[in-house]
């Protein structure tokens, strides 16, 4: 394993470790709200502070990018830039709803490098290293080989922040519908972009996420024989964070059924993360 990917183990699984202590006693944790059906508890902060610690300790001169506690370090041209969710799936996790995870990536010179996603509940570690393949728990994971949208399972994220974009993901939820054998929405993007990687998942779509959401699950999914893009397919989904994945044959076929729901805002040239 490499050295660096060996310490965002380390650093997912004491986060991990965290979590599961918390989750025995939901109704004493403080937990305050960020905005509209974001919440923040005090796990999600020990849990980062724990990740950010291990990593420093290791790699002091190292960037990070954190949901929590923002940016720490260069962050205009950083060699080693680590992003950060200690707690996708807070409100899950809030209600003893057993989904949700710790996601960890590696960017080097702005490229994925390395990605962790832990699922402290199954104890289910997914990791990736650029060209090394991906793996869960030791055991290498290919994205599934089916071929027809039409045989797919597919996962997705309603809009939950921001709903500017409701109207045009409903639209595009009702043309995929009928169009697969299902669609679930569990509530961690990283560890619905995770179960693609293994092959649990034939596609995903969603809008409106951040980069830690998904960076460490698109080194996973290419890692794993599979496609990462935006609405269009272009490599923008991580700063725009629209985001579609799959097995290269379902990720070609969801483009198209998303293609003529897409509005201005929702394509590669608008940037911002809604």
């Amino acid at each position: 394993m490499h050295p660096m990917l060996t310490i965002a183990v380390k650093a997912a699984r004491r986060a991990g470790g965290i979590i599961n202590r918390a989750s025995q006693n939901l109704d004493l944790l403080h937990v305050s709200k960020k905005s509209h059906s974001d919440f923040v508890s005090e796990v999600d902060g020990a849990a980062e502070e724990a990740i950010i610690k291990t990593i420093l300790d290791t790699y002091p001169n190292h960037s990070i990018l954190a949901e929590e506690s923002g940016t720490q370090g260069d962050q205009e041209q950083p060699e080693f830039l680590w992003i950060i969710d200690p707690l996708d799936g807070t409100t899950n996790f809030l209600h003893g709803f057993p989904q949700y995870s710790v996601s960890i990536a590696l960017m080097h010179k702005g490229v994925l490098n390395q990605a962790v996603i832990y699922d402290p509940t199954n104890d289910e570690l997914f990791v990736a290293s650029r060209g090394r393949g991906a793996y869960l728990n030791d055991r290498r994971i290919r994205v599934s080989k089916r071929t027809k949208l039409s045989d797919s399972l597919i996962g997705t994220g309603f809009p939950f922040r921001d709903f500017t974009h409701m109207d045009a993901y409903m639209a595009m939820f009702k043309d995929i519908a009928p169009r697969t054998v299902g669609i679930r929405r569990p509530g961690s993007a990283a560890l619905d972009l995770a179960y693609v990687a293994a092959g649990r998942y034939d596609g995903f779509w969603e809008i409106g996420l951040a980069p830690w959401d998904i960076a460490a699950g698109c080194l996973l999914i290419t890692e794993a024989g599979g496609l990462v893009g935006d609405l269009e397919g272009n490599e923008t989904h991580i700063e725009c964070g629209k985001i579609v994945a799959g097995n290269p044959k379902v990720f070609g076929q969801l483009l198209q059924v998303i293609a003529p729901h897409l509005t201005p805002e929702l394509t590669s040239k608008s940037k911002t993360t809604n």
